[in-house]
């Protein structure tokens, strides 16, 4: 029997938190990369991928790459960074919800 588990993440916080959670970075052609680590440094951010690719990006609630992640609007996975089955499925049940669990 597979039971569909849901998993709550606050909507409103900052991104490096999201992203810190859920360890995908939504990419402006529209495909997810696995994030290998993320440093905050104050209103920006460092990311780097597991295909090796290094993004220096704000740390905003409200930008391109947060409204992506919480819409889900990017669908597929980038072939480099071999993003596992289970990580996808996890990040395809997340609910963004208003209120903090």
């Amino acid at each position: 029997m597979s039971e569909k588990v849901l998993r709550y993440i606050y909507k409103n916080q900052s991104l490096y938190r999201m992203i810190e959670k859920i360890k995908l970075w939504p990419s402006r052609t529209g495909i997810l990369h696995g994030v290998k680590t993320v440093e905050n440094r104050g209103d920006t951010m460092m990311i780097i991928t597991h295909c090796g690719e290094s993004f220096s990006i704000w740390n905003s609630k409200k930008s391109r790459s947060a409204r992506w992640m919480r819409n889900r609007w990017c669908k597929k996975p980038c072939a480099k960074c071999r993003i596992p089955e289970w990580k996808l499925k996890k990040y395809s049940q997340t609910v963004f919800s208003d209120k903090r669990r």
